[in-house]
């Protein structure tokens, strides 16, 4: 029996599993529910269910446990060109013996609509993308970024209520890719779709999403907008997955209200956020980011380092230290008056906040 948020979800999977083998599952007891008009995105590496995730809403994939719900509606057992959903892929799949216009119109066709509504709908849709002009032209005359907004432009042509996207600007240079990002988002802010964007690329993931599921060996890992997932990951496969992370090895000493007394490795004392730390002799793994880390001996859990490698990067430099044994620890120095001059070699002192430092599970 679904629960009572996803029974009033837009789309919703309830305990849905996925085995291809009949032993094996590459998605766990997936429970997800989303509101109409939500951009969200799953978010992982390669293997870990997201891409199956999708393939099971759009229907070329069959859940094995579970059911799927789409406004209300199960459709477990509904092909796939009777769910009403539209699909961008990574690979574009336009026809390439039909021109730009006619790769539009093949869906309204399929459906039943008159040339007359075909062709308004065609130049709407050409238009949202910016590329009006180009009805006439075959997918070979055109870029590669062309080309996904005519594969976009196709998946949104019939109006659907949502539509899925694995992994549709894997194909396109960074500089492209990272325009695409934001162009997708208000084209489907403007028409209030609900999207399901499946990537491994978690800045784009971050950039474009309302909530974002990470997945991980067939389980999501955390659920959360992309501030939440950033400033407050709730394992340690999430804080190292998303962004650039610290990451110190202790034992839990004693937990006080949110706060967790943590030995580390060196035998030094140190406090952070109790956030999935178990209790007094637990191994644990301290989580912070780069720029939550100070230069100085001014502030709390403060410890020496030393200087392995300085990087101008222009608005900060970026220095890695070794700190307790750790020659990956990162700290983001601001390049900006009265900054700490540092050289590689020296030892300096750093601090952090407590409540910028996480207790997260042991790895």
């Amino acid at each position: 029996m679904l629960d009572n948020q996803s029974t009033d979800a837009f789309v919703a999977f309830d305990r849905v599993q996925k085995s291809y083998d009949g032993e094996t599952l590459v998605v766990k007891d997936l429970n997800l529910s989303m509101p109409k008009g939500e951009f969200l995105t799953m978010l992982g590496p390669s293997g870990s269910g997201k891409t199956t995730c999708l393939m099971m809403l759009a229907g070329f994939e069959t859940a094995t446990h579970g059911e799927i719900r789409l406004d209300g509606r199960e459709i477990n057992n509904i092909p796939p060109h009777k769910r009403g959903i539209g699909m961008v892929f990574q690979n574009y799949a336009l026809f390439p013996h039909m021109t730009v216009g006619e790769n539009l119109a093949f869906p309204l066709e399929v459906r039943g609509l008159g040339k007359s509504e075909r062709d308004a709908k065609v130049q709407r849709a050409l238009e949202m993308v910016q590329m009006g002009e180009f009805g006439a032209r075959r997918p070979a005359q055109l870029s590669g970024g062309q080309q996904q907004r005519v594969a976009l432009a196709r998946a949104l042509v019939f109006e659907p209520e949502l539509v899925l996207m694995d992994e549709p600007l894997g194909a396109l240079d960074k500089q492209l890719r990272e325009h695409m990002q934001f162009e997708i988002k208000r084209i489907s802010d403007d028409l209030g779709v609900t999207v399901v964007y499946v990537t491994h690329d978690q800045t784009e993931a971050l950039t474009m999403s309302d909530r974002v599921a990470v997945f991980e060996d067939g389980r999501i890992q955390q659920l959360a907008p992309p501030e939440d997932l950033y400033e407050r990951p709730e394992n340690s496969f999430v804080a190292q997955f998303i962004g650039e992370n610290n990451k110190l090895s202790g034992t839990v000493q004693s937990v006080s209200g949110d706060v967790a007394n943590v030995t580390l490795a060196n035998g030094k004392m140190t406090q952070a956020l109790a956030v999935n730390c178990g209790p007094a002799g637990a191994e644990t793994l301290i989580s912070i980011r780069p720029e939550r880390v100070n230069i100085g001996a001014q502030g709390a859990n403060v410890t020496e380092a030393k200087v392995l490698e300085l990087i101008y990067l222009g608005d900060h430099i970026r220095c890695r230290l070794d700190v307790h044994g750790n020659s990956e620890f990162v700290v983001k120095v601001p390049n900006s008056a009265g900054h700490e001059h540092l050289s590689v070699g020296e030892i300096t002192t750093i601090n952090w906040a407590p409540e910028d430092a996480r207790a997260l599970d042991a790895l």
